[in-house]
Order: C-alpha cells, then sequence, then structure tokens
C-alpha cells in the first residue's frame, strides 16, 4: 500500500514537471488587444502626429506671449570722428550710414575721440481691437485640430490592427486548411495508384490522381505565400520584427455577444478631424479679417549718451580726449513716451482676396465632412446587414462540413472497393475543401462585420470588449 502511494506521489509530481515543461516551450500568444497596444505605442505615424500636437501647443502659449511689450536693451561704444556737413539723406533698401555729428569746419580733419550711447526701449501694443486674440484663437483651434487628427490616427491604426490580426488569422487557418488537403490528396493518390498498378482501375486514375496532389500543392504554397504576406501586413502595423505569431484561434469557434452601439456617427474620430478643420479654417478666416485691424501703442525710450568730444569742441580749440573712459562715461541723458496708432489703410485691398480664399476653403473643408458622414452612415447600414448575413452563415457551414465530411469517406470507400470512379472523388474532395474554407472564414465574418460596425460608429469599444 505504501508502495503504491509512493508510486502514485512520484507520478503526480512528474505530470507536473512535464507540464510545466510542455508550457515553457509553447510560444508566447498575441492577443489581440496586445496588438492593438503595441500598434499604438509603437507606430511611427502616431508619435509623428503626438508631437504635431506638442508644437501647436507650444505655438497656442508663444500666440499669447505675443501680448508682451517689447522691450530692447542697447549698448553701444564707438570710436571715430565726428566731421559735420550740410546736406539730405533717405534710407533706402533697409541700409543705414554713419551717424557721426558735429561743427562744421572748412576742411576735413582726423580728430577722433570714443562716443558710447546706452538704450532701453519699450513699445507695447496693449489694443489690437481684436486682431491678436484672433491669432490666439487661430493657434487653439490649430492645436485642437492636430488633437483631433492624433485621435482620428489612433482610431483608424486601431480598426487596421484588428483588421490585420483577423486577416492574418484566416490566412493561418487556410493554410491549414490546404495542407490538410495535401494530406487527403496524397492519401488518395496512395490509393490510386495502389489500384491502378494491381489492373483494378485504368492507369489513367493515377495521373488525374497525381494531378489533384499537385494542384493541392500549390494551392498551399499560395496559402503560404498569403500567410506571409499578412504577417508582415501586421508587424508593419504593430511596428515588430516580421516573424512567426501565435494568434489567439477562440474567433474560429465563437462570436460576439453584443452588436448594438448608440455611439453617433457624427462623434466618429474620423468625422471630428474634418469637423476640427472646418473650426480652423473658420478661425483663419476671421483672424485674416481681423489683421486690418490698427494697433494703439505705448513707447517709451531712456538714453544715456557720452563722448570724448568736450561740448564746446572745435578743430581749433582741439578740445576733445582719447581717453576710452572719457568716451563710455555718459554726461547726457534723456527720456520720451507717449502713445501712438498706426494702420495701414492700404491693408483691405490686400487682405480681401486671402479672406476670400479661406471662404472657399472652409467651404471645400464642409463639402468633405458631408462626404465621409455619408459613407461612414452607409457604412454602418452595410455592417449591420453583414452581421445578419454572417450570422446566418454560421448556422449553415456545420451542415455544409458534416455532408461533405460523410460525402469524402463515402466515396473513398467506394471507390477503394471499385463501386466509383475517380471524378467523384475529386468532387468529393473538393467539396470538403470548400467546406472547411467557408467553416473557417463563417466565424470570422462575423467579427469582421463587427468591426466594420465599430469603425463606421466610432465606438471602437465596441469591438474591444469583446476580445481578449
Amino acid at each position: 500500500m505504501k508502495k503504491f502511494l509512493l508510486l502514485k506521489i512520484i507520478f503526480f509530481i512528474a505530470v507536473l514537471i512535464l507540464q510545466a515543461f510542455i508550457s515553457s516551450a509553447q510560444p508566447n500568444q498575441l492577443n489581440l488587444s496586445d496588438a492593438v497596444r503595441t500598434g499604438l505605442n509603437n507606430y511611427q505615424s502616431i508619435q509623428a502626429k503626438r508631437n504635431y500636437v506638442n508644437a501647436s501647443a507650444a505655438l497656442v502659449q508663444n500666440t499669447k506671449n505675443q501680448y508682451l511689450p517689447d522691450v530692447t536693451a542697447s549698448i553701444q561704444q564707438a570710436y571715430g570722428t565726428i566731421n559735420g556737413q550740410y546736406g539730405a539723406i533717405g534710407s533706402f533698401g533697409g541700409g543705414s550710414g554713419i551717424s557721426s555729428s558735429g561743427p562744421l569746419y572748412t576742411n576735413q580733419n582726423w580728430n577722433s575721440a570714443f562716443g558710447s550711447i546706452y538704450l532701453i526701449n519699450t513699445n507695447w501694443e496693449f489694443i489690437s481691437f481684436g486682431r491678436l486674440q484672433s491669432k490666439i484663437n487661430l493657434a487653439n483651434k490649430q492645436l485642437m485640430l492636430d488633437s483631433a487628427n492624433l485621435t482620428q490616427e489612433k482610431f483608424v491604426q486601431s480598426v487596421k490592427i484588428a483588421g490585420a490580426y483577423l486577416n492574418l488569422l484566416i490566412a493561418q487557418r487556410f493554410v491549414q486548411n490546404a495542407q490538410s488537403n495535401v494530406d487527403r490528396a496524397n492519401y488518395v493518390q496512395q490509393t490510386v495508384v495502389a489500384r491502378a498498378k494491381s489492373g483494378l482501375n485504368p492507369g489513367v486514375d493515377s495521373s488525374i490522381a497525381n494531378s489533384d496532389l499537385s494542384a493541392a500543392k500549390l494551392v498551399l504554397i499560395q496559402s503560404i505565400n498569403n500567410e506571409q504576406q499578412q504577417r508582415n501586413q501586421l508587424c508593419q502595423l504593430i511596428n515588430i520584427v516580421p516573424d512567426v505569431l501565435f494568434l489567439d484561434s477562440n474567433y474560429f469557434a465563437s462570436t460576439p455577444s453584443s452588436y448594438n452601439t448608440s455611439f453617433p456617427v457624427s462623434n466618429n474620430p474620423q468625422v471630428e478631424f474634418y469637423k476640427s478643420r472646418i473650426d480652423q479654417s473658420s478661425s483663419a478666416e476671421k483672424y485674416l479679417q481681423k489683421s486690418i485691424n490698427p494697433g494703439l501703442n505705448l513707447f517709451g525710450t531712456f538714453q544715456g549718451k557720452a563722448s570724448g568730444f568736450d561740448y564746446n569742441y572745435t578743430p581749433a580749440l582741439d578740445n576733445y580726449s582719447k581717453s576710452y573712459f572719457d568716451g563710455i562715461n555718459p554726461s547726457r541723458y534723456n527720456y520720451v513716451f507717449g502713445l501712438g496708432i498706426a494702420w495701414n489703410i492700404i491693408s483691405p485691398a490686400k487682405i480681401k482676396q486671402q479672406v476670400k480664399a479661406q471662404g472657399f476653403v472652409t467651404a471645400a473643408y464642409q463639402d468633405e465632412y458631408d462626404l465621409i458622414s455619408t459613407q461612414l452612415k452607409d457604412q454602418l447600414i452595410l455592417s449591420d446587414q453583414q452581421i445578419e448575413n454572417s450570422i446566418k452563415s454560421i448556422k449553415e457551414v456545420p451542415i455544409e462540413y458534416q455532408a461533405a465530411t460523410d460525402a469524402y469517406l463515402q466515396k473513398t470507400v467506394l471507390y477503394k472497393n471499385g463501386l466509383t470512379n475517380i471524378v467523384d472523388v475529386q468532387q468529393a474532395l473538393y467539396n470538403l475543401n470548400r467546406a472547411e474554407t467557408d467553416r473557417s472564414v463563417a466565424y470570422i465574418n462575423v467579427w469582421q462585420a463587427l468591426l466594420l460596425k465599430a469603425a463606421a460608429s466610432g465606438d471602437f469599444d465596441l469591438f474591444m470588449k469583446q476580445v481578449k
């Protein structure tokens, strides 16, 4: 009795160790929810649009800072002559001359000294008659547009990843079905060849069986190629190195528990993005209209000036100093402050066509908004129809598969006993392969139809709450 109990304990421990080993040897499964999460974290276009949002947020703050006054501090120290001469000159092309000034004298002289100027200048446009506020509003609308674009990109990317995941699931199942079909065709071929060699069936049957086996292998190769393409597509969307992926196969045996959503199409992230474009364009139009307004400015200047030339300097008296410190020690101060208003009276004529053009852009965005709304509403109707049709298909595929399996077994048995021909076996083989394909696709079609509804309504949680 004790030996039996000891053997039982050893057997139980061995089973646990074996299970742990098998579990550790199994590859990690990639669930659909993990694939979506990985894609949202890794995909470069989402990261780029997130940076666009950050840039727009910084520009909003920068636009608000435009209300702050301009304060310029300047220090200049120079060394040179101060010969004076009568004459007029005007500024042209942004150039500037030498601002030396001094007493007039009959001849040129080269007396030189240091001079300096210290300046603080302030200018504050404290009233812009709505121009600055409209610019801030435009910056905020751009931020909202970039945020809506990021939300839309994440939504669209999620739908793409989920669709690619389901497509890869089907592709992998097609490979399995194609392999099963190759195995069956190989079994039939071996049976046919054996009977043809023994003279029980004509030799042409073996040629037909060989052809069917080659055709099945070609379908397997095509299925593998398609699976590799779908796998590569999914790996691109989630930004991982293309490799063998082990997906959740429960979707082949289950259906969603809910197909209803109260999410209006107007809340779809794609629709909200197009709405944000309209708002941004309308804000740009208002900013252009406000840009012709004048500005009311407060300005002030405080200046200190020093010179090595004395106040009563003349070339004849020669009363100036070449000392650097005499030239940088200010001895004269001035200040100016005041209020000013400026308005470019030609600006309305310049801005008019820009406002008109922006109005056309707004109208174009409105047309595109109406288009995407209509398309999504139609897609929502189509998704409900596809859900209904897919559910009907699920009820039919078990009947088709069972009948095709029975027919295949029957025809192969009859052929072995010389009671039917190779053509009947071919047809049964084809019907069974089609039934396997229909069974594989039926359940996934329901999930794809639900995904289509989630994409059309914008309620992606309707899909994600029912997947792993």
